[in-house]
């Protein structure tokens, strides 16, 4: 895609956030403690780095400054630097509590987080307005034309001619002529494709309304070898396509297939690379507590340390689940049987604290590594419950299509379940993820897991 200058804003942003980062930290050790030397010295020094590199870490794993024109706006561009700021607090305070690190000032973390966002805010708001004004004198501008000729095409050029802060300029119908249309076209579908190469159009705007499948397809097909986008115009709302995403422009719905076709393989790349890096840091660095926890469940009852179940995965692929055993042995000689809760008298002593405190889940982390299962996402059951499940509500399929997880927002909300009838309830909530799955929402996530384990208020 040709972006002239526009490839230059990413490596601008992340510049102008550094700054921005490094100011407010050194200008609040200032305001603080009335003198510069000691931020460069133990322990602030370490400190200073940690900020940089959280902030390095977000901004590879979000990508934030990738903006569509039309979101390239004071709300978006605000509520992502809010965003990213959260987690960036949230990691830093999780630091400051696991090293107890009582010596760094409140009151300095407070005022550097507020020069940050002031700064951040200034720098974004300033570079929106330079940028539109700069976009509507014709610079840094998008060429497009539109293939098919009608009222629904006059929208879009309409559209952007009272916008021209967007930087899209028109350059022209085509169609297959008619007397009609004749002098309003610039060209005809067989010439669209030479004309788009002379004048590097960025951009075709297809009007289904007007065309026919064979015209689409010509230039669809035609969109990587030429380097351009294609975007579709619909007359009616609410049209979805799998991999499309949805602009709108007033009361337009605009499609665009070129930049998110694989937006869902990112999301499970990026979900995976997670599961991984997390998985093997809560069995590096838990390796202690979890070697701990074998060996009191081992002393405290007669049995093995490890229970392993079968569950069904995404799919409908069964496979093995680790827990630690928090359960007398042959607890289920009968068969099949829900927990009866924290009163369940087949549960343990010890194994009703570690289903308070969600430690008999710890080695499920092995089925993440191995991908049965991931970090987040909906807890996975047993066929035998699942068949029952489905009769009551059959939207409980659509949970197969996503890896079940270690922890999920029924887990959360509703915890585990004694019967069937609970767990339709529990599976109002999963419900939700499917839809909402995002990095961000898994890290709301795994926090309000670690806040119910440390309250020990697991069900």
């Amino acid at each position: 895609m040709r972006h002239r200058y526009s490839i230059l804003f990413f490596p601008l942003h992340v510049i102008v956030d550094f700054i921005s980062l490094n100011t407010a930290f050194v200008g609040a050790f200032w305001l603080k403690f009335q003198e510069i030397d000691g931020v460069a010295r133990a322990p602030y020094a370490s400190f200073w780095l940690l900020f940089n590199v959280v902030w390095l870490i977000e901004i590879l794993l979000f990508r934030p400054y990738t903006f569509p024109r039309q979101l390239f706006k004071a709300d978006h561009l605000l509520k992502k630097m809010l965003v990213l700021t959260a987690i960036h607090i949230a990691v830093i305070s999780m630091y400051w509590v696991a090293i107890r690190g009582y010596y760094y000032s409140r009151e300095h973390m407070l005022i550097s987080y507020t020069l940050f966002l002031g700064l951040g805010a200034i720098f974004r708001l300033g570079g929106l307005v330079f940028l539109r004004e700069y976009r509507s004198r014709g610079y840094n501008n998008r060429r497009y034309v539109i293939a098919g000729y009608g009222k629904l095409a006059a929208s879009i050029s309409s559209f952007y001619e009272a916008h021209p802060e967007m930087g899209f300029r028109f350059r022209g119908y085509f169609d297959e002529p008619t007397t009609e249309n004749k002098g309003e076209l610039t060209g005809s579908y067989a010439d669209l494709s030479d004309y788009i190469q002379k004048e590097s159009i960025d951009c075709v705007y297809c009007c289904l309304t007007y065309m026919s499948n064979e015209q689409l397809k010509a230039i669809v097909d035609h969109a990587e070898v030429g380097n351009y986008q294609v975007k579709l115009l619909v007359d009616f709302r609410g049209f979805l396509a799998r991999g499309a995403s949805v602009e709108y422009h007033d009361f337009l719905p605009v499609l665009n297939l070129s930049p998110d076709l694989l937006a869902e393989l990112r999301i499970s790349v990026l979900k995976r690379s997670f599961d991984i890096l997390f998985s093997l840091t809560a069995l590096g660095l838990g390796m202690p507590v979890f070697l701990l926890l074998a060996a009191i469940t081992r002393l405290t009852s007669k049995g093995p340390t490890f229970y392993a179940q079968e569950r069904i995965g995404k799919g409908g692929r069964p496979f093995k689940i680790y827990k630690f055993r928090s359960m007398y042995v042959n607890a289920e000689k009968s068969g099949p049987v829900l927990s009866g809760g924290l009163l369940d008298n087949r549960i343990t002593p010890w194994g009703r604290f570690m289903r308070q405190t969600r430690l008999d889940e710890i080695p499920q982390f092995y089925n993440v590594l191995i991908g049965d299962m991931s970090v987040v996402g909906p807890r996975p059951e047993r066929q035998f419950f699942i068949d029952q499940i489905v009769q009551i509500a059959p939207e409980y399929r659509s949970l197969l299509e996503v890896k079940p997880g270690i922890t999920s927002i029924g887990q959360i909300k509703y915890g585990y379940a004694a019967s069937v009838e609970e767990m339709v309830q529990r599976l109002r909530y999963d419900l939700l993820y499917p839809k909402r799955r995002s990095f961000v929402f898994d890290m709301w996530i795994i926090a309000q897991t670690l806040r119910v384990m440390a309250q020990g208020r697991g069900k």
